[in-house]
Formats: structure tokens, sequence, C-alpha cells
């Protein structure tokens, strides 16, 4: 069987030509636009002019007993779901033992007297 290529022309294709990277050249003219390279700065790195003043401060014992809800809610939904399905996996065993015309199916739990 033979495989089908595309039908192409010669004028969808176009070759680029890459140049390697220079420091002598401030800035390489691509297209449209313009690649500048890098430079370092003398400037201080750090976020302090990325910081906002708040219009009032902040709440921590809030955020604490968010910090502590998140986690104990993913607990408790976590526990109900492993709940579910253990009830549910066991509610089907019952029903397929009911199906199958056997006796006896439900566990009878006696208190200990």
């Amino acid at each position: 069987m033979k495989t089908q290529r595309p039908i192409t022309s010669d004028g969808e294709h176009r070759v680029l030509q890459f140049r390697p990277r220079t420091a002598s050249s401030p800035s390489v003219h691509r297209g449209n636009g313009t690649v500048q390279p890098l430079q370092a700065t003398s400037e201080r790195l750090d976020l302090s002019r990325y910081e906002q003043p708040r219009a009032e401060p902040d709440d921590y014992r809030h955020r604490m007993l968010a910090n502590i809800a998140a986690p104990a809610f993913t607990i408790a939904l976590t526990a109900i779901g492993i709940w579910l399905a253990v009830s549910i996996a066991d509610l089907r065993r019952t029903q397929d033992c009911v199906l199958m015309g056997r006796r006896d199916c439900v566990k009878i739990t006696t208190p200990h007297i």
C-alpha cells in the first residue's frame, strides 16, 4: 500500500538561516521586531518594587483559622468519600447475593451481653 503525501509547491517552503549570537551586536533585527541582548542590571533584585500599600493590616488570626479549616475540610471530605465507597460496595455485595437466590445474605449483628 502506498503512503499518500500532500502535494506541496516549492513556494510553501522557507529556509531560515540561524546565526550564532555574539556579544558585539547590540540588537538584532528579525522580521518585524528587534531582539535586545540581556544586560546585567545594578539595581536591587528583590520584590520591594512589587509591594503595594494595604488599606488595612492583615488579619493573621483569620488566616490561621482558614489554614486550619482547609485541611480539616479536606480530611472530612476524604473520610466521607471512603465511607460512601465502602457502603456502596457492601450494598452491591448484598444485592448480588439476593439476586443469585441465596438466603441469609445480610449480616446480622448481635449486641454483646
